[in-house]
């Protein structure tokens, strides 16, 4: 396999294990937050120490950000997920990053469709 390919496999696979445990935890604190959260992406590093995983919300900034900094302090009970779930030689550290590709989206269609109604 090529490396690039192997890498891409490794980060679907964590991605679906984060995911995964997301809906797995039994704390108090995510039960506000864990339907409506979304592991958009995650990028390994090459020597696959590092994991940057790009978490999504659906709803306002404060909730999106109360998400990362939940997912940042319990990053131990992930980490361990993952490391129990996967075939890799060191479990790869998790960076927890806000991501706010889904809404910039939703903004470039909502303009977009004003657009179009002007036009007609």
């Amino acid at each position: 396999m090529k490396p690039d390919y192997r890498n891409k496999k490794i980060e679907a696979h964590i991605r679906n294990l984060i995911a995964e445990a997301l809906k797995k935890i039994k704390q108090p604190e995510f039960d506000e937050i864990k339907d409506f959260t979304i592991i958009s992406r995650v990028e390994i590093s090459k020597d696959k120490r590092y994991a940057d995983v790009f978490v999504s919300y659906i709803g306002n900034d404060e909730m999106r950000k109360k998400a990362v900094e939940l997912m940042k302090n319990f990053k131990g009970y992930f980490r361990t997920y993952v490391a129990k779930n996967t075939r890799l030689y060191v479990a790869p550290e998790l960076r927890f990053i806000e991501d706010k590709g889904i809404e910039a989206s939703v903004k470039i269609n909502k303009l977009l469709d004003e657009i179009s109604k002007e036009k007609k």
